[in-house]
């Protein structure tokens, strides 16, 4: 082989050797904010609530199915999820979208929360309804209850489905608040990323596969779900979460006909340009010490806050140290003693990170005089 075969060879060899590490990690380059054909969008971060970008997001619009997110979030919190029961036989009575419910189904809530979140089971929203509540209205009042603690300003619930009902809507904002409520539930995570689950229910319950109706899951394997939705008043509505390189994005968007694409290119617009930033720990804290050796104790955080700055904007954040007045000897080191609280501006809970104690503390020998006279009053009533 002459030389100039081999350098030819060389060439194309050190070419196919570049193209494939830029095929595994392809160079960011910022782009500009995509054209979105929702009629009302949002694009948040997980973490900090921080808005990247938004488009008549305050607006309360009809919101079709993405409402199970709360039903499903209630209905896991509620606790026994793997207790059997029997199905209402009237709230399975309900047209659209089902996970398949019959009169007479055995089944349990988890099955319930699966149905809600992969088929989109208007059945399995009212039967969770049901069996969380007793009834459906009372558990209306819960999903409004858990909204206005969640600061969702701009939302009525009106039905557990989802399907058109007098005064039910809310805001591309505030579903993005409700969905980064709900994705701290791990649960409720695990069970929205899923392409497919089985469950078991049944008269008698049998091991059937539900699968998701979010195609965003197969377009994009750094999706987190979370709930598709469609009805004729709301259109086609689109609750998703993305995490890439340690950040995690939610986006809403509301009567949508592009709404596969339209997700897609909001989050290559938002990690186009995003930097992981750390918020710097408070130092010098500390705390008295009561019947201790020494007057004080100093507290740590075992490691800081890291946090996403997007297109070049950190979010804005608050710390407030939360630790009693005082501490009381004895002390270990590395006892839990209070937290680092971190909030954004309007309110929102960023993390709570434990703070501890940096060292032990013993407790202060008491004086000989005390010694001698706590000795004769254990002889006196040992004695008695």
């Amino acid at each position: 082989m002459n030389r100039m075969v081999m350098k030819i060879i060389a060439g194309l060899l050190s070419l196919s050797l570049s193209t494939a590490v830029w095929l595994r990690y392809p160079v960011k380059a910022r782009i500009s904010p995509p054209a979105v054909s929702a009629k009302a969008c949002v694009l948040m971060d997980a973490k900090t609530g921080q808005v990247l970008y938004a488009k008549q997001d305050q607006e309360k619009l009809p919101m079709a199915s993405t409402t199970k997110i709360m039903t499903t979030l209630l209905t896991l919190e509620s606790g026994g999820l793997e207790d059997p029961f029997v199905v209402d036989p009237q709230a399975i009575q309900v047209e659209g979208s089902s996970m398949g419910l019959q009169v007479g189904d055995v089944v349990t809530k988890y099955a319930l929360c699966v149905g809600m979140l992969l088929p989109s089971g208007n059945d399995a929203a009212n039967a969770a309804a049901v069996a969380v509540a007793g009834n459906v209205p009372k558990f209306l009042e819960k999903m409004n209850q858990r909204a206005a603690v969640i600061g969702m300003t701009r939302t009525c619930f009106a039905s557990p489905s989802g399907l058109d009902a007098q005064g039910h809507g809310s805001s591309a904002y505030d579903m993005a608040l409700l969905t980064r409520e709900a994705l701290q539930n791990p649960l409720f995570r695990e069970i929205c990323k899923s392409a497919s689950r089985q469950v078991c229910f049944g008269n008698p319950p049998y091991l059937r596969t539900l699968t998701n109706t979010n195609k965003l899951l197969k377009m994009d394997e750094t999706i987190i779900g979370v709930k598709t939705g469609f009805t004729d008043a709301a259109g086609r509505c689109l609750v998703s979460a993305c995490e890439r390189d340690g950040g995690t994005l939610i986006c809403v968007t509301l009567d949508d006909k592009n709404d596969w694409a339209d997700h897609l290119a909001l989050y290559d617009y938002g990690f186009s340009d995003a930097k992981a930033y750390t918020i710097p720990l408070p130092t010098q804290l500390s705390l008295p010490i009561e019947g201790g050796t020494v007057a004080s104790v100093s507290v740590y955080a075992r490691e800081p806050l890291i946090l996403t700055a997007w297109h070049g904007i950190p979010a804005d954040v608050q710390t407030t140290c939360l630790l009693p007045p005082f501490l009381t000897a004895p002390l270990e080191k590395g006892e839990p003693v209070g937290v680092l609280l971190y909030t954004t501006e309007q309110g929102l809970e960023i993390a709570r990170l434990p703070l501890y104690t940096a060292e032990p503390i013993a407790s202060m020998e008491p004086a000989k005089e005390t010694r001698f006279w706590v000795r004769i009053l254990d002889w006196i009533y040992g004695a008695a």
